[in-house]
C-alpha cells in the first residue's frame, strides 16, 4: 500500500488543483454567467453523450486493466494491445451510434415537454460520444502503464480552464447558445487528442498486431468478459444518469441545473478515489492474475480505509460549511434548494469510498459474471425510487434515491466479495473513522455562528480541520496515513537541518 500512496500523491495534487479550479468555476463562474436552464442543458448533453460513450467502449476501460498484464511487453509493443483497444470502441460506434439514431423519437419525446431545448442538439451528441469514448480509453491505457499524473492534469486542469473560457464567452454574449454548445463539445475533443499525444510518448501506440498471440482460451475469456460488461454497463450507466434525466424530464432544465450544482459539491468527496483507485487497480489485476489472494485482500482493506478517511473528512468539512457556501456563491439563493442534495449525495460518495474497490476485485477475478445477476435489479430499483421520490421531494428525492440505490448496490456486491473472494474492507480503522466523523459533526453544533459568513467559514474550517487531523493521527485511524505524515515530517525536518547547516557554513 505504501507504493500506492506514493504513486498517487502526484495525481492527488493534480486532483486538488483541478478541484480548486472546478470549485471556483462551478460556484462562481457557472452560477454567474449561465442561467440554471443552460446549466441543466449542458449537464444533460454531457451525461447523455457519456452514457452512449460508455456503451460504445464495449467494456474497454475495464478490459485494459484486466488483460494488460497478459500483453505487457514493451520490447514487443505490448503485443498489439493498443490496436485492440482502438478496435473495440470502433465496433461499439458501429453498433450503438446507429441505435442512438433509431431511438431518436422516444429520446426526444422524453425531454420534449419540460426540456424542449435538448431536441435541437440531438445530432450534436455524436462527435461528443466518440471523443468521450476514446478519451476514456486513452486515459485508462496510461493508467495501466502506471502514469496517472498527466492524464489527470488534462482532465482536472486543462479541460476546466478551457471550459472557463467557454462559459465566460457565453456569459458575455460573445457566442450564442449554439456556439456555446459547440465550444463545450470541442473542449473534450482537445482533451482526447492531448491524452493520445501523451500516451504516444510513454507507451507503444503501434497498430501492428498478431491475432495468433491471443490463444483460444484467452480469446474466449475476452469475448465473454466484454459481453458481460456491455450488458452490465447498459444497466449501470443508465442507473448513474437516471436522476438527472428524470429531473430534466419531470421538472425541467432549471431544476436540473440546481441539482447539477449541488451534485457537484457532493462529488468533491470522491476526489481521493480518483487517484488511489487508478493506481491501485493495476496492482490488484496483477495480484489476481498470479492468484495472490493475500495481497489482493490486504490491498482491498487498505485502499478502502484510506479512501474512507479522505472522503469522510471532506464530507464533514463540506457539510459544516454548507450554508456558508450557498451564501458566498453568486445566485446562492437559487441553488440553496439543493442543500439536502449535497448531504445525501455526499453520504453516497462516502459509502462508495468504503465499498467500491470490492467491485474492482470482482471485475478482475473469475467471478466478474456475477455483476449481471443484480445490475438490472438495481436499475429497476433506481427507476422505482426516483419515480416515487422525485414527485414527493423533488431534487432531494432524487438524491435520496441515489443514496438508497448506492447502498443496496455496494452492499450486495460486498456480499459477493466476501463470499467468493473472502475479502473484507472493514477494520477497526473503519469504526474509528466513523466515530471521528460523528464527533466532528457534534463539535460543529457547539460552535457559534458568526454574522460574517466568510469569517464563519474560515474559523469553522480551521477548528474542525485541525480537530479532525489530530483525531485521525493520534487516534491511529490508518497506519498508512500516519506513515505518510511521518515520512513528510521527517523529510521537512531533514531539509530544515540541511539548510541550517549550510547557513552556518
Amino acid at each position: 500500500m505504501g507504493i500506492v500512496i506514493r504513486q498517487s500523491i502526484k495525481g492527488t495534487l493534480v486532483n486538488y488543483v483541478g478541484t480548486f479550479i472546478g470549485f471556483v468555476t462551478t460556484m462562481f463562474i457557472v452560477t454567474k454567467f449561465l442561467p440554471a436552464e443552460d446549466v441543466g442543458l449542458r449537464s444533460v448533453i454531457y451525461e447523455a453523450a457519456l452514457l452512449v460513450a460508455t456503451l460504445v467502449q464495449l467494456g474497454t476501460t475495464s478490459s485494459i486493466m484486466r488483460y494488460f498484464p497478459y500483453f505487457k511487453d514493451k520490447t514487443k509493443g505490448h503485443n498489439g494491445f493498443f490496436f485492440y483497444i482502438l478496435l473495440l470502441p470502433l465496433v461499439g460506434c458501429a453498433v450503438f451510434i446507429p441505435l442512438y439514431l433509431l431511438l431518436k423519437q422516444p429520446i426526444v419525446a422524453f425531454f420534449s415537454e419540460s426540456s424542449p431545448l435538448f431536441t435541437g442538439y440531438f445530432y450534436w451528441l455524436i462527435p461528443l460520444i466518440v471523443c468521450l469514448a476514446y478519451w476514456g480509453v486513452f486515459e485508462t491505457y496510461s493508467n495501466a502503464n502506471m502514469r496517472i499524473a498527466v492524464p489527470k492534469f488534462i482532465r482536472e486542469v486543462v479541460v476546466r480552464l478551457l471550459l472557463i473560457g467557454v462559459y465566460v464567452a457565453y456569459g458575455l454574449h460573445l457566442v450564442g447558445r449554439d456556439g456555446f454548445v459547440a465550444s463545450y463539445m470541442a473542449v473534450y475533443g482537445v482533451a482526447m487528442l492531448l491524452t493520445l499525444l501523451y500516451v504516444s510518448r510513454i507507451a507503444p501506440v503501434t497498430l501492428r498486431h498478431d491475432f495468433s498471440y491471443i490463444n483460444r482460451p484467452l480469446r474466449k475469456d475476452i469475448v465473454n468478459y466484454t459481453l458481460i460488461w456491455v450488458i452490465g454497463a447498459l444497466g449501470s450507466t443508465i442507473l448513474g444518469k437516471l436522476d438527472l434525466f428524470m429531473i430534466s424530464s419531470d421538472l425541467g432544465f432549471a431544476s436540473a441545473g440546481v441539482y447539477t450544482i449541488a451534485f457537484y459539491m457532493g462529488t468533491v468527496i470522491e476526489i481521493p478515489s480518483r487517484s488511489i483507485t487508478p493506481i491501485s487497480s493495476p496492482i490488484a489485476a496483477e495480484a489476481l492474475r498470479r492468484g495472490d489472494m493475500t495481497e489482493a485482500r490486504q490491498l482491498h482493506q487498505k485502499v478502502s480505509l484510506t479512501e474512507f478517511v479522505a472522503s469522510g473528512f471532506l464530507f464533514v468539512l463540506i457539510w459544516v460549511n454548507i450554508d456558508n457556501i450557498f451564501s458566498i456563491m453568486p445566485n446562492g439563493e437559487v441553488y440553496r434548494a439543493g442543500k439536502w442534495v449535497v448531504f445525501f449525495i455526499g453520504l453516497s460518495k462516502v459509502v462508495t469510498a468504503i465499498l467500491h474497490f470490492g467491485t474492482v476485485l470482482i471485475g478482475f477475478s473469475r467471478y466478474y459474471h456475477w455483476t449481471l445477476y443484480f445490475v438490472f435489479i438495481l436499475t429497476g430499483l433506481g427507476i422505482l425510487s426516483n419515480w416515487l421520490l422525485i414527485p414527493l421531494w423533488g431534487i432531494s428525492g432524487a438524491a435520496i434515491a441515489t443514496l438508497v440505490t448506492c447502498c443496496v448496490s455496494y452492499l450486495f456486491q460486498q456480499w459477493i466479495v466476501m463470499r467468493k473472494i473472502k475479502s473484507n474492507p472493514f477494520s477497526m480503522g473503519t469504526v474509528k473513522m466513523a466515530v471521528v466523523m460523528g464527533l466532528l459533526l457534534g463539535l460543529d453544533c457547539l460552535l457559534p455562528v458568526l454574522d460574517n459568513y466568510w469569517w464563519d467559514c474560515v474559523y469553522r474550517t480551521a477548528i474542525i480541520g485541525l480537530a479532525g487531523c489530530a483525531a485521525i493521527y493520534f487516534g491511529k485511524v490508518s497506519e498508512d496515513v500516519n506513515d505518510l505524515v511521518n515520512t513528510v515530517v521527517k523529510k521537512v525536518i531533514a531539509r530544515s537541518k540541511e539548510q541550517e547547516a549550510r547557513g552556518k557554513k
